[in-house]
């Protein structure tokens, strides 16, 4: 189900989308209905399975964003998931002007605590026995309260928690929705349900057990910055004939799509948000092998079924661990082994271990590729083609002018195959795009992170900061507010760009004309 189904808040609906969601998980699909209708609700659903939209959306429904007054409240076991979860639904309430939600725990300094109560919190989202504590205290009072979530209640039951929720659950008004959400359903939990539940309605959405066979499964833990660059050296290591690379939302499908065109890679982008003319296209290009790496969101990739994929990327982590299956099953199809590499970055490591969890299998880790690893790589398709050509090819005439080269030179025969190897290899370079004699290694930028540009137009002619601004961004496709400092002399000016759009932005200015004159765009001199 897609969200734009469930009637959604406009501003609700607006933040799903930005966080990239366009589709529904099936806990997320049956529990928002039944949780909006105002029913006590009884989920039973492993972590993973995108639950905290399931009730957050339905809470941020019902608050009243103008009483400033404690609405809901949502029990978590740690203080970890009460984070995590008070900021997804930070997330989700974006363009929620008023709404503040709070996460409570154990460890913080409760004064702090009280000061941010004092303030007035909608939704309170907290560990039982710190929530406990503050309703002693009155510092959080119950009167408004039509909603309490008792998120991961097995987990909360094994930590020892009952006699807490159900002290918390006592302080409520007499009208109130339960809803419970749980990975198992021990006696201690139904317990819970019979006594302190209306007439709930019971969801259950337990996952199949899956095992991959037939791929080979790694991570690579980098920084965010550094995916790209990465992701280039993987694709020239491998260079696998046909590859799917997944992220989580279409601006980043988008984005990615189009820094990998500006270095020189055969690839596009596919997501919900295309016309199904230009989806059908892209399809058609992959397929034939036109286009060799095909950059989508999941949705996007449901019809894709193509036997050769050889690599599948997660660029970004899917955020349900049923689409990592989904994800990395298009590739070891027809009896073909198939590889999967993630991008993960400090704690995303821990959900790489529920998915490994969940798929019974195991995820390597893998070290980056140097960039003397992609040299040899280079090497060994060169190495090759000129093993085939030895096989099929009379090369009796081209032994012949070597031999007179070597026979009048001063070279050996290992000179000239050093040589030709070295040609062929700048040579593959230029095929795909590469531009890599332009370096950024210092362009004497004030900023850090960003790169410095020369550009051999100024003032002379009559030139203003707006129009390079107007074409850095207009030609490059980056946004306008990325370009920093723009220095203008007489007859050039330096514009700093961020690094990682300097390659795209040298690449789109190769034809670009500022007030009808061509001009010239490289990295500039530190000096």
């Amino acid at each position: 189900m897609l969200f734009e189904e469930l009637e959604l808040d406009p501003r609700i609906l607006r933040a799903v989308k930005e966080m990239g969601f366009e589709e529904t998980t099936p806990i997320q699909a049956q529990s928002i209905p039944a949780v909006m209708s105002g029913r006590d609700v009884i989920g039973q659903a492993q972590t993973g399975t995108g639950k905290t939209a399931s009730f957050g959306i339905p809470l941020l429904h019902k608050v009243n964003a103008e009483k400033k007054k404690t609405q809901a409240i949502i029990l978590c076991p740690t203080r970890e998931l009460a984070i995590q979860v008070s900021n997804e639904l930070h997330n989700l309430a974006k363009y929620m002007h008023g709404v503040r939600i709070l996460p409570i725990y154990g460890g913080q300094d409760i004064s702090r605590q009280i000061r941010s109560l004092k303030g007035g919190v909608q939704i309170i989202v907290g560990t039982p026995g710190r929530v406990m504590d503050h309703l002693r205290r009155k510092t959080i009072r119950c009167d408004y309260v039509d909603t309490i979530v008792l998120d991961e209640a097995d987990e909360m039951l094994n930590m020892g928690f009952r006699e807490d929720i159900e002290t918390v659950l006592e302080y409520l008004p007499e009208e109130h929705q339960t809803v419970l959400f749980s990975a198992t359903m021990p006696k201690e939990i139904m317990d819970i349900t019979k006594r302190y539940q209306k007439d709930a309605v019971t969801i259950k959405v337990v996952k199949k057990e899956l095992t991959v066979k037939n791929i080979e499964q790694y991570y690579f833990d980098i920084r965010r910055k550094d995916k790209l660059d990465v992701l280039t050296r993987l694709l020239d290591v491998y260079d696998p004939k046909l590859s799917l690379i997944f992220c989580n939302t279409k601006h980043m499908v988008d984005e990615l799509a189009n820094e990998l065109q500006n270095r020189g890679y055969f690839a596009e982008g596919l997501h919900g948000d295309m016309k199904q003319q230009q989806r059908d296209r892209v399809m058609k290009n992959f397929r034939s092998g036109k286009t060799e790496i095909l950059v989508a969101t999941d949705v996007a990739a449901r019809g894709i079924d193509v036997d050769d994929v050889e690599v599948v990327f997660n660029y970004d982590l899917p955020q349900d661990d049923e689409y990592y299956v989904h994800r990395i099953g298009r590739t070891g199809r027809a009896g073909r082994t198939g590889k999967a590499f993630s991008f993960v970055k400090g704690k995303e490591v821990y959900k790489l271990k529920e998915i490994m969890r969940y798929c019974k299998t195991r995820i390597y880790a893998q070290p980056i590729p140097t960039k003397q690893d992609v040299e040899e790589a280079r090497c060994d398709k060169i190495m090759e083609q000129l093993d085939q050509i030895i096989e099929e090819v009379d090369l009796t005439k081209m032994v012949n002018l070597l031999e007179a080269q070597i026979n009048n030179g001063d070279y050996t025969a290992m000179d000239l195959a050093a040589a030709f190897l070295y040609q062929a290899l700048g040579k593959a370079d230029q095929d795909r795009g590469r531009q890599e004699e332009f370096s950024f290694a210092d362009t004497g930028a004030g900023e850090e992170g960003m790169v410095r540009l020369f550009v051999n137009i100024g003032k002379k002619q009559h030139v203003r900061p707006g129009d390079i601004l107007g074409a850095v961004a207009g030609e490059s496709g980056m946004p306008g507010d990325l370009v920093g400092a723009i220095d203008m002399y007489d007859s050039y000016t330096f514009v700093e760009v961020p690094r990682e759009y300097g390659m795209a932005v040298l690449q789109a200015m190769k034809h670009a004309k500022i007030k009808g004159r061509s001009v010239n765009v490289e990295p500039a001199n530190a000096k």
